[in-house]
């Protein structure tokens, strides 16, 4: 998901930021946590009713099991990026965490290159130095962030870039 946030009023900055796409909420992840917990229980106390008194002890524990798992799948979410672009710099932060990779905007060129499993990869470089950026991007999310930059970097060095 990539959100633009143009520049304010006196505030040359455009800010981007890269999100991976969540469809499921915090709210929704404990609700559909609950159901299969329930649906696990449920199956568990009829297998115990049927004879099989160690049911409910492996419902527990896979029950634990599968809510812990879809929490992991559920924090790799958070993670994402925030592309900031001024006259002067770009600045590129990888969230959570402090990592922050910062070019002057004048130098910078993006563009996309082949990565060894099919996929493209999206590339800042300057002077010798490169970057990739929103690689938990979808291929056409790439492309549109692609052409974004790239318009972008062209207006705030007041030229056309190819």
């Amino acid at each position: 998901m990539i959100v633009l946030r143009p520049a304010a009023a006196g505030l040359p900055r455009v800010t981007i930021w890269l999100r991976p796409n969540r469809t499921l909420s915090r709210r929704g992840l404990r609700r559909l946590v609950m159901l299969l917990v329930a649906l696990v229980l449920a199956t568990a106390v009829l297998g115990a009713w049927q004879g099989n008194v160690f049911a409910p002890l492996f419902a527990l524990v896979e029950s634990s099991a599968v809510a812990i798992a879809l929490r992991v799948a559920w924090r790799t979410g958070d993670r994402g990026e925030r592309i900031t672009l001024d006259h002067a710099s770009l600045e590129v932060q990888s969230l959570p965490g402090r990592q922050c990779v910062r070019f002057q905007s004048y130098w910078v060129r993006a563009r996309l290159d082949e990565g060894g499993n099919g996929c493209r990869r999206l590339l800042l470089s300057s002077h010798g130095r490169e970057l990739e950026i929103g690689a938990f991007l979808a291929e056409q999310e790439r492309v549109e962030l692609l052409r974004k930059l790239t318009v972008l970097l062209g207006e705030v060095n007041h030229q056309p870039r190819g």
